[in-house]
């Protein structure tokens, strides 16, 4: 199992590194491509839209194609990463840059989609929590190591080396998947159509409907986390990859943290991080511009923005039942989505002369409005579960009167 975690995390490793990437270099891919830092801003939304789009539509493919292996299909995503990052490297303008990001998003949400579910299936019942909190660990180890480095290169070197690398990383963990993973045994309800029978839940909506609101808070403010820290904080550019890896300790952190409260008590770790998340956030605004606040801030943004992840996870995959391959990828769909809008939306704060703080405003916005719906989400989840309870002790006493009648009708 472990090597297997490993080889997934790799993966991630290179996923997170290519996904938080872009956030720390917007000034340099912005005066590379000749375009402003809200535009270049635009390459995280359209690697979120393409992630989102291979999510559902990868998986999908993979479901239907039930005769190729699931290793196989975790070997293809990574390689069509490398190729997309290749790509991203040599992008001569712009517009060919959007697309090549496109390309690279793509098997993003269908890998850690899959990769989730391969890590709960090789690990104990109650560690599954863990088992996919240990690949994550790939993506926020990322963002202590993967992303301060790539922005150091970036400044260095400019950011088509750090592409470059990046693809380096996609291939070394398209050869450890093929070197350290098992292959897994196929599905009992394998293809598309027992994978999407498993969107009849409403449950499983309402999970994703929390990712969706909830998780864009936390991507308003990390999109322009580069800004803030510069413009508002004072730091200097070489000080800011510092900053990125104690925000990525926080994140390492808080995915550890939340595999482990997920194991334990699911709905309450998961309301309990969206309400910490909306109040850091909201407390961000105020203290930006004193250096050692909002180094400590930076810290708890990403300690309770990733202790949300393997708690939303393993909920979706719960409320999937037994085919969560395609609810998982939807997962992270949801979770690109709400990357995608969190983006634009701290951009129109930042456009519209709110200053370069508003982000963190319109994220706590977003992230209560997320707990919202995971409360509602707990407390329909807690009526289901007693209606379900006080049915089955009417059917108990039913059948223990029926019992007791027949007794009697033997004896007379």
């Amino acid at each position: 199992m472990s090597k297997a975690l490993i080889a997934l995390a790799v993966v991630a490793f290179g996923l997170g590194t290519a996904e938080f990437a872009t956030m720390g270099l917007l000034p340099q891919i912005a005066h590379g491509t000749g375009v402003s830092i809200p535009q270049a801003g635009w390459l995280i939304s359209v690697y979120a839209i393409g992630v989102v789009i291979g999510a559902l539509l990868l998986t999908a493919l993979a479901a239907r194609t039930t005769r190729i292996s699931r290793k196989t299909v975790l070997i293809g995503f990574a390689a069509i990463f490398t190729l997309g990052n290749l790509l991203s490297a040599i992008a001569p303008n712009f517009g060919f840059l959007a697309v090549a990001r496109v390309i690279a998003g793509l098997p993003h949400g269908a890998f850690f989609g899959a990769g989730a579910v391969a890590a709960a299936e090789l690990a104990a019942p109650n560690k599954q929590a863990r088992a996919v909190a240990m690949m994550f660990a790939g993506l926020t180890v990322a963002t202590i190591v993967g992303v301060p480095g790539a922005t150091l290169v970036g400044q260095h070197l400019g950011w088509r080396a750090t592409m470059l690398a990046i693809a380096a990383i996609g291939a070394l963990g398209t050869f450890a998947l093929w070197r350290l993973m098992p292959e897994l045994k196929p599905r009992p309800q394998s293809g598309l159509r027992g994978e999407l029978k498993a969107f009849r839940s409403g449950q499983l909506w309402l999970a994703l409907a929390t990712v969706l609101i909830g998780c864009g808070g936390f991507f308003a403010c990390y999109s322009y986390i580069t800004p803030m820290l510069t413009d508002v904080a004072g730091f200097s550019d070489s000080t800011v990859p510092l900053i990125l890896a104690l925000f990525g300790v926080g994140m390492t952190l808080g995915n550890i943290a939340g595999g482990y409260a997920a194991d334990r008590a699911l709905r309450p770790s998961i309301c309990a991080a969206f309400l910490s998340l909306a109040a850091v956030l909201a407390l961000f605004t105020v203290i930006a511009h004193v250096q050692w606040a909002a180094t400590l801030t930076v810290v708890a943004v990403g300690f309770c923005g990733f202790a949300i992840v393997p708690t939303v996870q393993t909920l979706v995959m719960q409320k999937a039942g037994d085919a969560p391959a395609l609810a998982s990828a939807a997962m992270q769909a949801a979770f690109n989505l709400a990357n995608a809008a969190g983006a634009y939306l701290g951009g129109l704060a930042i456009a519209a002369g709110f200053g370069l703080t508003s982000p963190n405003l319109v994220g706590a916005g977003l992230v209560a409005s997320g707990f919202v719906v995971a409360a509602v989400s707990w407390a329909a989840d807690r009526h289901r579960g007693t209606e379900r309870a006080a049915s089955t002790v009417v059917q108990a006493a039913e059948a223990a009167s029926d019992r007791r009648l027949t007794a009697g009708a033997r004896t007379d």
